[in-house]
């Protein structure tokens, strides 16, 4: 079935069925190779994750569960106020940048209303510094001052590359930025900083590389005029929600527990979900790689050219969180108790947290094709949906169940986003759901699981390494090299998509 763009300015055409078989490099190939740009991200993030990884396992035994619980409440702290920062400006800084007209203008725009606003969140802080300080346990309040600006420089500098299709760049500067954060942490927590050397090592990291990027950047910020902010605003006031949206899912939780649970139990959370988070690196690839395409295609050709984009996005959401759930639930108890004995505790909010994600990778595809065809009005609603409920569901179930509360409201709430986005997203994107792709992925997690659970079986009853790190370690390369198989020799698309995205095209050429 042949099938082409409907852009007057790009003619590409694609032999293969829709779904695996025609993916983004194959519709929009003469634009750029998108899935290369994907590949790159996605390696440069999880490079960073990995580094992140192991630094947080050397916090966890060097300084226990109660002083991450602490250092996850500063960062849920920067996460909400932040929010008074930005507003939804990174958002409207990308999208106005991605469309061309006046970049710098709007980059000076944002920049201008960005920093007026996290200067009054600032005064805010340092009024109430006695309550932030006993909320969080430790005297932290001139630490979230620091971070606040930090992080309004490194949002701004992200939301210019983002617009400017160097999503690539933002990826590789992500992966610096952890480096760096995570070498000062641990270089000052090992002298005895604790966790003073955690939130000046996290600074550290972020003020480096946005300086980086913005030397990087071709745009450069220039005075804007009173159209400039006004569009910004006109987008913004809809893409707000959206901010807002993605740090109630990552934070609402870890801050409403804070209310209720000692900081030894949300620092085992927090471990947990980042477990989460680093399987949701592909799913954030995808997103972020695609919204300037789409946005661009968008405005040249109306929402309706972007239906193969949104199913390749949806594609390849879930393509590590499915095989990673799986994982999860055989292994997740040994991948926790390389952190310490204290954190196995936290095994069953672990399954939760990852389902929780798969949903909500899915959602955020269709809220990001949203945003991309210029409707956040609907991308407002959708995330004001998500929000009462996720805010309603945690406030409820924490006091009655505790965490598995909150996780289990944060999945809840996830899937009552993705059924509210994709009724919104079909109205305008005649898209279809890649049904046939995804069930391969599910056929090759549960042949994976298989070959993990059985190795696990083995090593338990012979006793063969006697070493956790060592045996989750094989235990996961295990699983990833049998699901990845499995998945090159059952899904013919699937072949097609790593074929045409190697550095050498027809590296693996064969017939599918």
């Amino acid at each position: 079935m042949a099938q082409s763009n409907a852009a007057s300015k790009i003619s590409v055409t694609c032999d293969e069925p829709a779904g695996y078989n025609c993916p983004v490099i194959c519709r929009w190939g003469s634009v750029m190779r998108i899935g290369q740009t994907s590949l790159v991200y996605f390696v440069s993030k999880v490079i960073g994750s990995a580094l992140g990884f192991v630094a947080t396992i050397y916090f966890a035994r060097a300084l226990g569960a109660e002083i991450l619980g602490q250092y996850a409440l500063v960062m849920a702290l920067i996460t909400w106020l932040g929010i008074g920062g930005t507003v939804g400006f990174s958002g409207a800084i990308s999208k106005r940048i991605s469309e061309g007209e006046d970049p710098d203008r709007f980059a000076g725009a944002g920049l201008v209303v960005m920093g007026s606003t996290m200067t009054a969140v600032a005064a805010f802080v340092v009024l109430f510094r006695e309550q932030v300080n006993a909320y969080v346990g430790a005297p932290v309040a001139a630490f979230v001052v620091l971070l606040l600006f930090v992080t309004l420089f490194k949002s701004f500098v992200s939301a210019s590359l983002k617009g400017s299709h160097l999503v690539h760049v933002y990826a590789v500067l992500s992966t610096g930025r952890q480096a760096t954060r995570a070498a000062t942490q641990i270089a000052l927590v090992a002298v005895g900083f604790g966790l003073a050397g955690m939130l000046f090592g996290y600074a550290t990291g972020y003020l480096l590389t946005a300086t980086v990027g913005l030397w990087i950047l071709g745009v450069r910020p220039a005075l804007p005029e009173k159209h400039h902010i006004v569009s910004l605003f006109a987008y913004a006031k809809y893409a707000w929600l959206g901010k807002v949206r993605g740090r109630t899912f990552d934070t609402l939780d870890i801050a409403v527990l804070g209310l209720f649970v000692g900081q030894g139990l949300i620092g085992i959370y927090s471990v947990a979900w980042a477990i989460g988070k680093f399987l949701d690196i592909f799913g954030s690839a995808v997103s972020s790689t695609l919204f300037p395409e789409m946005s661009s295609v968008s405005a040249n050709d109306g929402p309706r050219a972007v239906a193969g984009l949104t199913e390749d996005a949806l594609t390849y959401a879930g393509l590590i969180l499915i095989p990673g759930l799986v994982g999860t639930v055989i292994v997740g108890d040994r991948l926790l108790r390389m952190y310490g004995e204290t954190f196995v505790a936290g095994t069953e909010i672990l399954s939760v947290l990852v389902v929780a994600l798969l949903v909500y990778t899915y959602n955020k595809q269709l809220l990001n094709t949203l945003n991309a065809i210029d409707r956040p009005d609907l991308a407002f609603r959708a995330n004001g949906v998500f929000i009462a409920t996720n805010v309603t569901l945690n406030v409820v179930l924490i006091p009655l169940y505790g965490w598995i509360g909150a996780a289990v409201a944060t999945a809840l709430s996830a899937a009552v986003g993705l059924l509210v986005a994709f009724q919104f997203t079909r109205q305008h994107v005649p898209f279809a759901v890649p049904t046939a792709a995804i069930v391969r992925q599910w056929l090759a997690a549960g042949g994976m699981g298989l070959v993990v659970f059985a190795g696990r079986r083995v090593e338990e009853s012979y006793q063969l390494l006697q070493h956790n790190l060592i045996l989750v370690s094989l235990l996961v390369s295990l699983g990833a090299v049998s699901y990845f198989l499995t998945l090159f020799l059952i899904a013919p698309g699937f072949r097609t998509t790593v074929r045409r995205n190697l550095p050498v095209e027809g590296a693996l050429d064969r017939p599918g």
